[in-house]
């Protein structure tokens, strides 16, 4: 029997689940893979249902850390992350993204002499005011393997002295979505038209001032708007006593799983959203997308008018949604084969 190297991988955010399953299954190949879940998110419709869904293997280590103010939620995670690191002894760590959960396992192998695999490597808003902005820094300036998704990110890294072992592989979301896709296959098409809006930042959600101006202004869209609520922002408009019955043009729904929403997007006839992994995700469904934000990291989507910025000047969404895109990019995340290349560059620097 051949024993093989291990790798760590952390995980704990709903983008990362959906990250991890097609590079999990690569890596698979070539070693054995210890998953450490933090519980950032722990809800089950957003974590949970992944592993169940993607193929994904139940991570060994469940932390179940749950919600925390950020510096208290990035300490916990790091002190046991490093127990787990110190017991285990695997040959590196792998992270994704930008969370907090991202920053404290690279943290932790970092003051261990472990080397830190970055995917997702290389993304800027050049807003710090976003936790998830010097989390990615952070990052980027520890890991000594940089998975880019894109010539942008390259960029981004070169532009910050980052240039060895840096490596554009394509977007891994690509690969989910492709697994997304297949398992869809089945599913009948929408026949009502409408709109789909996902919200989950603070800015858009916690002022109640602004929340009710984003949902008046989709109240008054000219299809219908489904919105998966996270259970945050419901408790927020319940706790300020708006009924969701006063938006009549929105159908409010509980949080789905990753498979229904892209089902959601693959039908939808425009996405208004604030999340980054959708915004790639409608760009590689050639959906058109509202981002309700101020900068974007994947600024390639706003070539020729397939995803629009929109903060202060709510009432733009209506003309924007009007407006037809111009030319589209296939492939411009990538060939869907992104965990493949990074399972075998691993591989090469690490077996």
């Amino acid at each position: 029997m051949i024993i093989k190297n291990k790798i760590a991988v952390v995980i704990g955010a709903r983008p990362q689940f959906i990250k991890h399953a097609p590079v999990e299954l690569a890596l698979r190949k070539y070693f054995e893979v210890i998953s450490i879940h933090t519980g950032q998110h722990y809800d089950a419709k957003m974590s949970d249902i992944f592993f169940n869904q993607l193929n994904i293997a139940t991570p060994q280590y469940m932390l179940n850390i749950g919600s925390h103010m950020h510096g208290r939620q990035t300490a916990i995670m790091l002190e046991k992350i490093e127990e787990i690191l110190q017991s285990e002894m695997p040959v590196a760590l792998l992270v994704y993204g930008d969370t907090n959960s991202t920053l404290a396992g690279a943290l932790a192998a970092s003051k261990l002499n472990l080397p830190v695999i970055h995917v997702e490597a290389g993304l800027r808003s050049f807003n710090k005011t976003m936790p998830e902005e010097i989390n990615r820094i952070l990052t980027d300036h520890v890991a000594e393997l940089l998975f880019a998704p894109s010539v942008v990110a390259i960029d981004n890294l070169s532009n910050e002295n980052i240039m060895k072992n840096v490596y554009n592989v394509g977007d891994v979301m690509c690969d989910s979505l492709q697994l997304a896709l297949k398992y869809n296959r089945k599913q009948v098409n929408k026949i009502e038209p409408y709109f789909l809006c996902t919200l989950h930042r603070p800015y858009n959600t916690d002022d109640i001032t602004r929340l009710i101006r984003i949902l008046d202004e989709l109240n008054r869209a000219i299809e219908k708007v489904i919105f998966p609520v996270h259970p945050r922002t419901m408790h927020i408009l319940e706790k300020n006593g708006v009924k969701t019955s006063r938006f009549i043009n929105i159908e409010f729904i509980e949080p789905v799983s990753y498979f229904d929403l892209i089902d959601l997007q693959q039908n939808a006839q425009c996405i208004i959203t604030d999340s980054g992994g959708i915004q790639k995700e409608a760009y590689m469904l050639k959906k058109k997308c509202i981002t309700l934000r101020t900068e974007t990291e994947w600024v390639e989507t706003l070539k020729d008018g397939w995803n629009t910025l929109v903060f202060d000047e709510l009432e733009e969404i209506h003309a924007i949604i009007d407006a037809e895109p111009g030319e589209y990019i296939e492939k411009l995340y990538g060939d869907g084969q992104a965990a493949e290349k990074i399972a075998q560059i691993v591989d090469e620097l690490f077996n």
